[in-house]
């Protein structure tokens, strides 16, 4: 599985304008070949943490790669982001018990 850890802070004057673009690429997200899951949190100094997780590098990238996340990541970088980081991970081992 593969999970990627976006960390980000919002232009306070775009939010408005991001949220529809942030549903539709959900939207999107889970219909691609491969989704798990996706969570999404944020603190309350402004800095928003979103989890998705894909069931392979392949289908990660698919995702990753889809012109209509594309043109949402430069808008991302060069409008709705003050900050971000995103981080790619494999998992390595996967245990826990049930959450509800």
């Amino acid at each position: 599985m593969i999970v990627t850890i976006f960390r980000s802070r919002l232009q306070p004057e775009h939010q408005a304008e991001y949220a529809p673009i942030a549903a539709k690429m959900l939207d999107l997200a889970k219909a691609m070949p491969g989704f798990v899951a996706f969570k999404n949190f944020a603190a309350p100094d402004g800095e928003r943490v979103l989890v998705i997780e894909f069931e392979s590098e392949e289908t990660h990238n698919a995702w990753r790669d889809h012109p209509d996340h594309r043109i949402a990541q430069k808008l991302g970088r060069e409008k709705f982001y003050a900050d971000f980081e995103i981080q790619v991970c494999s998992v390595m081992r996967e245990y826990g018990a049930a959450m509800e």
